[in-house]
């Protein structure tokens, strides 16, 4: 048993010292991320699956770390609004650009931010694994050129566009 642990180890080791990390932007204004951001894009995985018109909220608490509201409706518009309570940290104070988010106690993910416009209408967030990729923006709708910008820089840092999918917002 001990020798398998050890060969997949090595192997998801190996996998992961392949790639190069994301290069997230030089500086995020923690107080310009406050707000509502609209979830346009994202990699579907499994606790996202079947959810429309999604949202992130961000506050800033005194403590310094943010409240993180996650909104969604579930399966079409006319569903009930719900919503998720997590928090969120920076995790890199030198560009706050790298966060630790956390919805279930003890477990956080890693928010890297890949992406800013530098008037805050949209941005794009990553994770190392390149299994998770989110484009959120101020507005329910993204040009689709400027989209289209987003998705290229994000296939530059090693995602693959395929994987995308956009999430059902409200007209």
């Amino acid at each position: 048993m001990r020798p398998l642990l050890l060969a997949l180890c090595a192997v998801f080791g190996a996998g992961c010292a392949s790639r190069p990390p994301l290069t997230t932007v030089p500086s995020v204004d923690l107080a310009r991320m406050e707000g509502t951001w609209y979830v346009i894009t994202h990699i579907p995985y499994w606790l996202e699956e079947g959810k429309v018109a999604t949202a992130d909220r961000y506050r800033l608490r005194p403590d310094g770390r943010m409240d993180n509201t996650y909104v969604f409706r579930r399966g079409s518009f006319d569903a009930p609004e719900e919503e998720w309570h997590g928090v969120a940290w920076v995790h890199d104070t030198a560009t706050n650009a790298h966060w630790k988010v956390r919805f279930l106690w003890p477990f956080s993910i890693d928010y890297l931010i890949i992406d800013l416009d530098p008037d805050y209408r949209w941005l794009a967030v990553g994770h190392p694994s390149r299994d998770y990729f989110w484009i959120l923006a101020r507005e329910r709708r993204l040009d689709a050129t400027v989209k289209a910008e987003i998705t290229a820089r994000a296939a530059a840092q090693g995602y693959d566009p395929a994987r995308f999918a956009d999430v059902p917002q409200p007209p």
